[in-house]
């Protein structure tokens, strides 16, 4: 359904309530209508014709994801600053105010759901730190042929080939995967120069370390990323049709959106600095906070900053180095990490600032993050506020650098999230550590079973409870469930105070065959979480140290921005449901390409976003 407006009833949905219940006056409407911003409007470059139903011919898609934004992040944004960028696309384009989140809501699944058209279902990504039973463990003893074991399913930072850094400022404190990921740029990992990251090269075979990935138990070989998802990417199809590919991340994990049988190469321009390195500020000094880019936010601006840059130069036609011309890639883009740190931490600076006489920099003193209710009403923090004029910012850099290079007329922006974040309003937040919870699980267990102590030997309990047993039978599952539903756990509200969880903190369990169901695969299968939780609303399992979480479904979780701008795109805001998957068919028909060539599409039926489908023009 489209609406011109929203109802005062999807108003009050989107923009939460205020200390009485009220809808949040700070979040207004914004009525669709035309703007000089509107990406159709450039002149000269490659901009094309029409097609028959008067859609310019779209030559180039940017797609953005901004971790962690809400459709109501958008809205006080706009109505704040009603002449951002943010206000621009959406006045002159497609807004979806209804849009969900891959469930569960973590960097993956969402991202595979951007760049697949599927949910875990097809795609077989559950999680970034998951566990298989279908799977045997990294460097475990394996016998081609005999059945899997169970193994850990991690493709996140600790797969990067040089994964142990030590501090720079405290060896004695630790160590930090390398900026660089394979030591390639920074000789030992040592980064004195953030700004030569620049020069990263993905390789498939250097950049990642195989011997932590999960083993296949048929052939005894490692599974890279990109053959552990189970349906092939956008990034292929626009590949095999000729046509150029780019896209900037976090992890060089994220390699797994080459797709299955891809040799990890149908992303033609890779560029992904590792984000949990320890942040170094341009001067080569690590930041005094001694922590790695996603805990500073004054660093994750800088980080996020490298690529921004990548993709101006992309824009200008050359590779993300601006050192080769290669032709402004058919899809590219990047995801910003700023917002999500700035929501999630609850004390951090916001400013990089100098250089001074000497070349040197420090940071602006520590602000709050998150959301802060303000004249009885939940609005953006100092450090929240801050980022959303970061990101706003940059994609008015990326907006002017289109019309520079006369693209207005042959591009797309596709402007979304990943995931969103969960709780928004602090006092709901109660942070519980799930350590004891597992720990004594386990002991009852083993109380009954002596001879398996470790019933759970795996999951990541963020805003949403996940466990994989060694013991994954009906009965073991439903033991799990009823232990956590009859138990109380101990956690912290917002102030620190300690305050008792009723069911474990949990909401609704599904466990064995449920668990199964809730994500629409055989019991069989292997891969999906053998008991599953939705969290009550405000309950992140972790240290007193968060603010908010993502990877569940409550809304704050789910509910994120969807802007699509450019040339023939209708002005429209659209009120019905729609999810972050359909911008992978979105992006192939946009380019004239068939959207079902995307597996995940012809499995689950993932339509293109409304008001935007079209015959393809591309074989």
């Amino acid at each position: 359904m489209k609406t011109k407006s929203l109802s005062a009833l999807a108003i009050a949905f989107l923009l939460g309530c205020n200390a009485n219940g009220a809808g949040n006056d700070n979040f207004g409407t914004v009525a669709a209508t035309s703007s000089a911003l509107h990406l159709g409007e450039g002149q000269g470059g490659d901009d094309q014709g029409e097609d028959r139903n008067g859609r310019r011919d779209v030559r180039h898609v940017l797609l953005i994801s901004v971790d962690g934004m809400h459709q109501n992040d958008l809205r006080w944004y706009v109505a704040n600053h009603p002449n951002s960028t943010f206000a621009k696309l959406i006045h002159s384009g497609s807004e979806y105010i209804n849009a969900a989140a891959s469930n569960p809501s973590d960097s993956d699944p969402g991202g595979t759901a951007l760049m697949t058209g599927g949910n875990p279902k097809s795609t077989g990504i559950f999680y970034d730190v998951e566990y298989s039973h279908k799977v045997d463990e990294a460097g475990a003893a394996c016998t081609p042929g005999q059945p899997a074991t169970g193994g850990d399913v991690i493709y996140d930072s600790p797969d990067d080939a040089l994964a142990n850094v030590p501090d720079f400022i405290a060896p004695a404190n630790g160590a930090f995967p390398s900026f660089d990921e394979d030591g390639s740029i920074f000789a030992h990992g040592v980064d004195t120069d953030p700004a030569a990251i620049m020069n990263l090269k993905f390789d498939p075979e250097t950049s990642l370390n195989s011997g932590t990935f999960p083993v296949d138990p048929k052939t005894c070989k490692p599974i890279t990323p990109w053959d552990y998802l189970g349906v092939n990417t956008i990034f292929q199809v626009i590949h095999h049709a000729g046509l150029r590919t780019a896209w900037s991340d976090k992890h060089e994990v994220y390699a797994s959106f080459n797709g299955p049988g891809s040799n990890g190469q149908s992303i033609d321009d890779l560029f992904s600095p590792e984000i949990d390195s320890q942040a170094v500020m341009p001067d080569g000094f690590p930041y005094p906070q001694d922590d790695d880019w996603a805990h500073i936010n004054a660093a994750t601006k800088q980080y996020d900053g490298y690529k921004v840059q990548a993709i101006l130069n992309e824009i200008d036609g050359l590779d993300h180095s601006g050192k080769t011309h290669v032709g402004t890639p058919a899809i590219f883009g990047m995801n910003f990490q700023t917002v999500s740190v700035a929501q999630k931490i609850r004390s951090t600076p916001t400013t990089l600032i100098g250089p001074d006489a000497n070349g040197h920099y420090t940071t602006s003193a520590a602000e709050a993050g998150g959301y802060q209710w303000v004249n009885g009403q939940l609005v953006p923090g100092p450090v929240l506020s801050s980022a959303l004029d970061y990101v706003d910012a940059q994609l008015g850099r990326l907006v002017s650098a289109i019309h520079k290079d006369g693209l207005a007329g042959s591009t797309t922006i596709i402007v979304t999230a990943k995931h969103g974040q969960s709780p928004q309003d602090p006092n709901k937040l109660i942070t519980v550590q799930d350590g004891p919870i597992i720990s004594a699980i386990n002991a009852a267990w083993a109380q009954a079973h002596p001879s398996n102590t470790s019933l759970i030997v795996a999951g990541t309990d963020d805003d949403l409870w996940q466990s994989y047993l060694s013991d994954n039978s009906q009965a073991a599952c439903d033991f799990v469930e009823s232990y956590l539903w009859n138990h109380t756990a101990q956690g912290f509200d917002v102030n620190k105070n300690p305050v008792t969880v009723q069911h474990s903190g949990l909401a609704h369990i599904w466990a064995g065959a449920a668990a199964a169901n809730f994500f629409g695969v055989s019991v069989d299968n292997g891969h999906y979480p053998d008991v599953f939780g939705k969290v009550q609303e405000g309950i992140v399992y972790a240290k007193p140290t968060k603010l908010a979480e993502h990877g569940g479904m409550n809304t704050g979780d789910l509910h994120v921005l969807m802007v699509v701008s450019g040339p023939g795109i209708p002005v429209q805001v659209e009120s019905g449901p729609v999810e972050t998957t359909q911008v992978a068919p979105t992006i192939l028909a946009l380019l004239g390409l068939n959207p079902h060539a995307l597996t995940a599409v012809q499995i689950e039926g993932t339509r293109v976003l409304p008001g935007l489908e079209g015959p393809h023009r591309r074989p």
